[in-house]
């Protein structure tokens, strides 16, 4: 029979919301399912036909150990998503690749661990002169964890942020704080083996003076939603974006869009690496996940 193990971790195995319909649905298909910590040293890896990344939620805390799990499994066994999707998605600068290849991207500035945070702001907000708040967040990072928004006329306290990242060897991101989220949330599509599945709204998880929020801390933050054509568009865009790195579909990927000021849609993030895919939100998608999964495992 072939096994499958849905790696988690020790500290967020019970926060996964999508792991009892997920191992549900696997037992509707026959395929025999168990959840392991990537953490957990007494796991022999070598005897699950594959393993799957759901809920290694601390795997930005230590990233270099998380890839290096990561290639043993890919030696070991069949890693889902692919180790070198996971290497590239790990870090947010694969924003600029995407953007380079033509999908609509919230615009990004970048800024490395040498450069002085308080004149990259002062750039930025030069660059944007219509940006009257910005988003100061980590480049590997999850869960909006050490990011946060500032006004204009917060530049300093926006610079302290902005430096200690620096100053802690983390690469940092700014953007212009788009306030249409404020309104329309966020809207998540989900998509199992170059297939849309279905697509849920997120709440905005940035409040202004807080940092951010994950979306498991509000109440009524996730919610069924249609997609409309152009965010479909978008996702199209960003599956034949990765086309030139991956040459099969990949089994799950998640693109988070927001609205600009325009009312266009662009790409936040693209989750390939341990995205919620919020089953609970759209009836049978669990058991669509499953079957591109069997799919995969028996090609």
């Amino acid at each position: 029979m072939t096994r499958i193990a849905f790696a988690t971790a020790i500290v967020s195995a019970a926060l996964d919301d999508d792991m009892p319909p997920l191992l549900a649905a696997c037992d509707r298909a026959g395929l025999a399912a168990e959840v392991r910590a990537w953490d957990d040293a007494t796991v022999s890896w070598a005897r699950y036909d594959a393993v799957v990344l759901r809920s290694p939620w601390d795997y930005f805390e230590r990233l270099p150990a998380f890839l290096a799990w990561c290639a043993r499994i890919d030696r070991d066994s069949r890693l889902l998503n692919p180790l070198p999707i996971l290497r590239w998605n790990t870090d947010k600068h694969y924003l600029a690749d995407l953007e380079a290849a033509g999908v609509p991207v919230v615009p990004t500035r970048f800024v490395e661990p040498d450069a002085e945070p308080l004149p990259a702001l002062e750039a930025f907000f030069a660059a944007f002169p219509d940006a009257a708040e910005v988003v100061v967040k980590p480049t590997v990072s999850a869960g909006s964890r050490d990011t946060q928004r500032y006004r204009r006329a917060q530049s300093f306290a926006a610079a302290n942020h902005l430096g200690a990242l620096l100053d802690a060897g983390r690469s940092a991101m700014l953007q212009p704080y788009l306030d249409a989220v404020d309104t329309r949330g966020e809207t998540a599509l989900l998509y199992f083996d170059g297939t849309f599945s279905h697509a849920i709204r997120k709440a905005a998880l940035l409040r202004p003076d807080e940092a951010g929020l994950d979306h498991t801390g509000l109440a009524d933050a996730i919610a069924a939603r249609a997609p409309e054509a152009d965010e479909l568009r978008v996702g199209e865009a960003v599956l034949a974006a990765l086309r030139a790195r991956s040459a099969e579909p990949l089994p799950y990927a998640r693109v988070d869009l927001i609205r600009d000021e325009a009312g266009s849609p662009r790409l936040l993030e693209l989750e390939l690496t341990e995205p919620s895919l919020f089953f609970d939100q759209a009836p049978g998608s669990a058991d669509r996940f499953v079957a591109a999964l069997m799919r995969r495992l028996h090609d």
